[in-house]
């Protein structure tokens, strides 16, 4: 007999050898309270386990994991102990660093769960039933050993983007210019003009929001000379 939840293995009236049961029982305790496991990419066990180590097997598992794809592991006593996950189950990551929750037979993180939105440098906003979605996305890139009488990013407004604004950081004193504007071609001072070149300047250049319709880079503009060196580190919004 075990229990409905957790499948902990319950003493038999005039049992012998009573501690072999409650010791398991222990152990499946030990391994599921707290749950954090090691990962959940592997398909077959690691060479050299550490007692008390766990997993989730990853699909298509093979030797002694076999058949036990998406199910918690842990080795304990020297053998691997199955421990089979239910709905609603959190674990841990530790590798990636982030809390998954068995559902629907499957392992989904939080975020996912939940609908919750997680910092990051794109992030999706809402999603229709049909698959369409509002982003919001932040891309960066740091132009360095400016040179010239522009400097033209490698990072671009995505088509068919709704632009909040375009951000600059002087992360190293620009040399040969006084001042810079950023904008886009055809329009050099867009996001901001005659901008600071000592290092540590800073700028956010709001707009409208304006959409655009083809890729579109962003371009730095000399002013009062061409630049002949530093860094500036934009940021389109």
């Amino acid at each position: 007999m075990t229990t409905p939840n957790l499948a902990l293995p319950l003493l038999a009236a005039a049992q012998a050898q009573k501690h072999v049961t409650v010791n398991e029982a222990l152990s499946r305790l030990d391994g599921l309270v707290q749950i954090s496991v090691k990962n959940r990419n592997l398909t077959a066990p690691p060479a050299s386990p550490v007692e008390g180590d766990r997993y989730i097997v990853a699909a298509g598992a093979t030797g002694a994991w076999a058949g036990w794809d998406g199910e918690v592991v842990l080795f304990s006593g020297g053998a691997w102990l199955r421990l089979a996950p239910q709905e609603g189950w959190r674990v841990w990551i530790e590798d990636e660093g982030v809390l998954v929750v068995r559902t629907g037979g499957a392992w989904l993180t939080l975020d996912a769960v939940l609908n919750l939105l997680v910092r990051g440098p794109a992030v999706e906003v809402v999603r229709g039933p049909n698959g369409s979605s509002i982003g919001l996305h932040v891309d960066e890139e740091l132009l360095s050993g400016l040179s010239g009488a522009s400097v033209t990013s490698t990072i671009a407004i995505p088509d068919r983007a709704i632009v909040l604004a375009v951000s600059t950081r002087t992360v190293t004193a620009v040399t040969g210019a006084t001042s810079y504007d950023c904008g886009i071609a055809g329009e050099p001072a867009k996001f901001g003009g005659s901008l600071g070149v000592a290092a540590g300047s800073t700028n956010v250049g709001v707009i409208g929001p304006q959409a655009f319709y083809a890729p579109t880079p962003i371009v730095l503009t000399a002013n009062g000379g061409n630049f002949t060196g530093g860094g500036v580190r934009i940021a389109i919004q």
